[in-house]
């Protein structure tokens, strides 16, 4: 007889290192993340004990070398990782991706001895990163960024505000684009910010639709003194070091879309079978079949693109028009499922006593974060048809 409902994601993995990992991770999820995720997503809790667990677990440092405490796996397998925690809970997932991207700086144009100083603790010391591009005036146009960095001898002093930060306020370090030169992005350089720098404090977090348990905020440097040593790269090459980063983290988002699109499906599918009307299982009627076949489809399409685009990744392919295709494709995928998701559960899925209405909340952020889904048409259109004229 053959299974139906909500079943276990067959993943497609390089090796049987990864097939352990992809069962270690479910197995810490059931137990330690799933059980509570929507008692303190409503209660608007963030889980750094769980974030501690992942660290030790060695999960925060997945994509990065082992030389420097990472777990030197292939995006083909991060990804997957943090699709399964997306599944779990949004915020995890999420945060996940977001620590990653906050070490991507330094991991990959960070100095060796920057990168055996720093790195060690920051994939595996129970540390939180935050990734600080975006302002209250500069969110897709990040290049026209506002805070300056000014060198005061073998220092940088950085002032400004950030803006939409992930985990602003409790992150134990922050990678911050900072102005040190002119107009445009050849004037911007990286830096390493500690999380209790002076003269470094968070505003409130905003009051968001949905992912209430991750704080999202602005980020006030008011007179931060940060060494030269923290510089990350050349001078003025901190616009490329987001960019590349965005490129990886775009990846990341992909895979979290479709970690709250399958969840949202599985709950489908099981209030679908477990539901009588006019006699007989929901589950039997063709309008309602077909929307969660269309359902599944949408996920199943997402999978493939985003792990497309991590083997051109994994493989040193240029992959950035792959990886704004996946954050594109994905998290439209993810919305248009999680909405069905409700439907399919009609009056009860508009209801928080189920899980899918917090799933389409979660959803929406997906399409905004990283780059909005028109600047990831903006990256393909530019890739097919080169930049737009000046005319």
């Amino acid at each position: 007889m053959p299974q139906h409902g909500p079943q276990p994601v067959e993943r497609e993995l390089p090796t049987e290192e990864a097939h352990d990992l992809l069962t270690l991770v479910r197995d810490l999820v059931q137990r330690e993340i799933k059980p509570t995720a929507a008692e303190e997503e409503a209660a608007e809790r963030f889980p750094r004990d769980t974030f501690s667990l992942l660290s030790r677990s060695g999960l925060l440092g997945l994509p990065y070398e082992e030389e420097y405490g990472g777990g030197e796996q292939p995006y083909e397998v991060y990804l997957q990782v943090l699709e399964e925690l997306a599944a779990a809970r949004l915020t995890v997932g999420l945060g996940t991706s977001v620590h990653a991207l906050a070490c991507y700086g330094l991991a990959h144009f960070g100095t060796k001895e920057q990168r055996l100083e720093h790195l060690p603790a920051m994939l595996g010391g129970e540390l939180l990163g935050a990734y600080c591009l975006s302002e209250p005036s500069s969110g897709s146009d990040a290049a026209s960024l506002r805070t300056r960095a000014v060198r005061d001898g073998n220092d940088w002093v950085l002032h400004g505000t950030k803006a939409w930060i992930t985990h602003a306020g409790i992150a134990d370090f922050y990678t911050v684009m900072a102005r040190t030169g002119e107009d445009g992005p050849r004037g911007i350089t990286a830096f390493l910010v500690p999380g209790d720098a002076e003269g470094l404090s968070a505003a409130p977090p905003e009051r968001k639709m949905g992912l209430k348990g991750s704080p999202t905020g602005q980020l006030h440097l008011d007179g931060v003194r940060v060494p030269d040593a923290r510089r990350l790269g050349d001078e003025g090459q901190g616009f490329t070091i987001a960019l590349a980063s965005l490129d990886s983290g775009r990846l990341g988002m992909a895979a979290c879309a479709i970690g709250i699109a399958q969840a949202a499906l599985d709950e489908a599918l099981a209030y679908a079978e477990g539901r009588a009307q006019f006699g007989r299982p929901i589950s039997d009627f063709q309008g309602l079949r077909f929307m969660l076949a269309d359902m599944a489809t949408q996920i199943e399409a997402g999978r493939a693109l985003y792990l497309s685009a991590a083997r051109r990744h994994d493989q040193g392919k240029q992959f950035s028009q792959q990886a704004a295709m996946a954050k594109l494709f994905c998290t439209d995928a993810a919305m248009r499922v999680t909405t069905d998701a409700v439907q399919v559960l009609g009056g009860y899925g508009y209801t928080a006593d189920f899980s899918v209405e917090r799933y389409m909340r979660e959803a929406k952020v997906l399409q905004i974060v990283e780059g909005t889904n028109q600047i990831q048409r903006m990256v393909i259109a530019r890739r097919l048809l080169g930049p737009e004229s000046d005319r």
